[in-house]
């Protein structure tokens, strides 16, 4: 039979319905295939970045502590885990950490001129300590070349420290003087005569001293008081440098050999023999190396947590001044040429330096700016920068920031001396102060027993006392007896 006008219309509409319920289906699915993630979660990062970023073993809470102390151990070791991660994440991103020339091209033969054309300089870092030989000493902002303040001492300068832009310390020809920011003289240390060398220990607030008598010294600058002063017996101390791993102070003498020092003894820690002539200069990394030259003309590389010797190089004129980078690049001046050596260290025994530059004048120190690619050498003729690719682009603003602002820098200076380190712990392993030395602690609890008659730490059995009325049955005894143990167990 024919159908009626109004079931075609019907039939029609619902064909039309379910069209589009198809055409939406299968646009949900295509959305929902684009929203799925076919990489989810955070990228992978490699096991060797993340070594590199470690900040010491991963702690592990004993069983029994408090609820308190776990919470505060467990909240620092993840702190120091999302450190770690993000160190690492972000350090995917410099790809490039050296100078690079075109192919076939010596990176030794590239000028500071060209580099200097071919990058911009920024810096966090302001201030800049100079003294000359003939008592000019100037503080300026390094990067404005603003010049802070300006004095002549009128004597010979041998040495200077810079503590902060707030007081700087200068070696004179007899005594040791402090300055401020503006070069009002705020202290002279009698005590610290013929000082040649000087070193700061931030976390200790200590600033050692190696003098032409054979005297290192030690003075607390937050009291202004002298720490000790150790006679070394090794004659005119010209040559020093520091740890900063473990704040030891690494001395080299006329005979060749490199003495440890800490100012709780009055012997030296170790005494190493690392050259048949005198050492010139010396210079040590906080991973654990330490490069020195001698008059023999060799620079030595030396692994000092086995005080094994790594390599020897030898160097037609040797080598005067020496400086290790954050990155491990090591500089080292002949005359009035510096050289730059790459992966001196670690690794394979370096044939060539990586960058090289001639100044004016015969080169009288050198040092690398934290955190920024920049080489400073003081020379006869004056004072010089060079561009050179080593600074850490990582770093702890809680430790050390290159960008902080003067309140920060007092609010910094409060909290480093409230968590100022006792000159008493420094030690060639600083990890033995987290640990306990079960060999003396059973000595003298053995002495103690013997000395009392009985063991005080000993727990007496448990006897429950007789009770009447049928409180002292079996099971009420088993009772108070599991109480007291589930007590002693808390």
């Amino acid at each position: 039979a024919p159908k009626r006008y109004w079931e075609e219309t019907q039939n029609a509409t619902k064909k039309v319905e379910a069209e589009k319920s198809s055409d939406e289906s299968k646009q949900e699915n295509t959305d929902k295939e684009k929203k799925t993630d076919p990489f989810p979660g955070d990228a992978p990062i490699p096991e060797e970045r993340m070594k590199k970023f470690q900040r010491g073993n991963k702690l592990e809470v004993p069983a029994g502590t408090r609820l308190k102390l776990r919470e505060t151990l467990t909240r620092s070791e993840a702190g120091s885990d999302l450190a770690q991660n993000q160190s690492a994440r972000y350090d995917l991103l410099l790809t490039e950490d050296a100078l690079e020339g075109e192919e076939d091209e010596d990176t030794c033969t590239i000028s500071q001129e060209d580099i200097a054309e071919a990058v911009d300089i920024t810096s966090g870092s302001k201030h800049l300590l100079l003294g000359g030989r003939r008592g000019h000493v100037t503080c300026i902002e390094w990067q404005t070349k603003n010049l802070m303040c300006e004095i002549n001492v009128m004597e010979t300068v041998q040495d200077i420290w810079l503590h902060s832009e707030a007081m700087f310390a200068v070696a004179q020809k007899k005594w040791l003087h402090i300055y401020d920011s503006s070069g009002v003289e705020l202290h002279c240390i009698k005590k610290f005569n013929d000082v040649l060398r000087m070193q700061f220990l931030p976390y200790h607030f200590l600033l050692a001293t190696a003098s032409a008598t054979g005297f290192l010294q030690y003075l607390d600058v937050s009291v202004g008081k002298e720490v000790a002063a150790i006679p070394t017996r090794c004659g005119r101390l010209d040559v020093m440098a520091q740890n900063p791993y473990n704040a030891v102070i690494h001395l080299g003498h006329p005979n060749g050999t490199v003495t440890l020092w800490s100012p709780n003894q009055k012997e030296p820690l170790v005494k190493m023999l690392c050259h048949r002539g005198g050492v010139r200069s010396l210079t040590v990394d906080k991973t654990g190396y330490m490069v020195t030259s001698g008059l023999d003309r060799k620079l030595k590389v030396y692994d000092i947590r086995a005080f094994k010797p790594l390599h020897s190089f030898f160097l037609p004129a040797g080598a005067s001044c020496l400086s290790l980078s954050q990155r491990g690049l090591l500089s080292a001046a002949t005359g009035d040429i510096v050289q730059m050596y790459r992966d001196a260290c670690g690794g394979a025994p370096v044939t060539k330096p990586y960058m090289a530059h001639r100044v004016r004048g015969t080169v009288w120190g050198v040092g690398f700016c934290p955190f920024e690619d920049v080489l400073g050498v003081g020379h006869a003729e004056g004072f010089t920068s060079m561009i050179v690719p080593s600074g850490e682009p990582n770093f702890d603003a809680l430790d050390m920031n290159p960008y902080r602002s003067t309140k920060q820098r007092q609010e910094w200076e409060v909290k480093a001396l409230l968590e100022k380190v006792q000159p008493e712990l420094i030690s060639l392993d600083p990890g033995m102060l987290g640990k306990v030395d079960n060999a003396t602690f059973e000595q003298k609890h053995k002495e103690r027993v013997e000395a009392v008659g009985y063991d005080p730490l000993a727990h007496k059995k448990f006897k429950p006392r007789m009770r009447k009325r049928g409180r002292s049955s079996a099971g009420s005894v088993e009772k108070r007896k599991n109480k007291v143990a589930h007590e002693e167990l808390k």
